[in-house]
């Protein structure tokens, strides 16, 4: 069945006026993994993992870039849900979702940029049978910055500011800062902090493995084989620090 990325990405196709054309690209991609079919990873997809739920919250043409890393979140997460970014409308289902008494949300961003101070948490509290909701902001750095302050009905949520140790291995996008992780990135730390260890563990490898496969393709190197450790190559750089 179609995750979340992919049916907002049929949406959001349906809605242009015009073909969306990757940069750089002018070959046929597998609609499932978003690579060229010589270098299709759809055989080598991992298990869903449930628990922890995922929100992206898309900036208008994310869902279409094939360097995207929310749909590798889809592709792992169970629970992922994916709305695109608008400053004059919130989808109704949006509003409902953090509504939901099933979940606890958390906004995912960094600290230093949020006021009150007070809003800011640096770790998953218990949360007595609800389950964790982790919205994340799935854009570049700086469109991101403007949905944090321009989204009035994120303002009510506890600001969960991740500190990571490691610098970002994500290469498929440009960044000027080696602490902007892309948006797999965030949420394998989101789902580590939650205590679900192996969810993302099976994030990063599929991050690393899509990484591996993309950037393979784009430098007309041979198919990598499974099971073979491939150095890293990063991905997508999306909105987070």
């Amino acid at each position: 069945m179609p995750h979340a990325v992919f049916r907002l990405r049929a949406e959001r196709l349906a809605r242009s006026t015009r073909p969306f054309v990757a940069r750089g690209s002018k070959s046929p991609r597998c609609p499932h993994c978003r690579v060229i079919p010589s270098h299709c990873l759809c055989a080598e997809a991992p298990q869903k993992h449930s628990g922890p739920a995922i929100c992206l919250l898309m900036h208008d043409v994310e869902a279409l870039k094939p360097t995207n890393t929310g749909w590798l979140i889809a592709d792992v997460i169970q629970d992922t849900y994916a709305f695109e970014w608008s400053r004059t409308h919130v989808a109704p289902q949006l509003l409902a979702l953090l509504q939901d008494t099933r979940f606890s949300p958390f906004l995912v961003f960094p600290g230093e940029f949020v006021q009150p101070p007070s809003r800011v948490v640096s770790d998953v509290p218990p949360l007595s049978g609800k389950r964790p909701l982790f919205v994340l902001l799935d854009a570049t750095w700086s469109e991101a910055r403007k949905m944090f302050r321009k989204s009035p009905y994120l303002d009510g949520l506890p600001v969960l500011s991740l500190a990571p140790e490691a610098i970002s291995r994500y290469r498929l996008r440009r960044s000027r800062r080696d602490d902007h992780f892309c948006t797999a990135e965030v949420a394998a730390l989101c789902l580590s902090l939650a205590g679900h260890e192996q969810a993302a563990d099976t994030l990063d490898n599929w991050l690393d493995l899509f990484s591996a496969h993309y950037m393979a393709a784009k430098r007309g190197l041979p198919r990598p084989q499974p099971g073979v450790p491939q150095a890293s190559a990063g991905v997508a750089r999306d909105g987070h620090s």
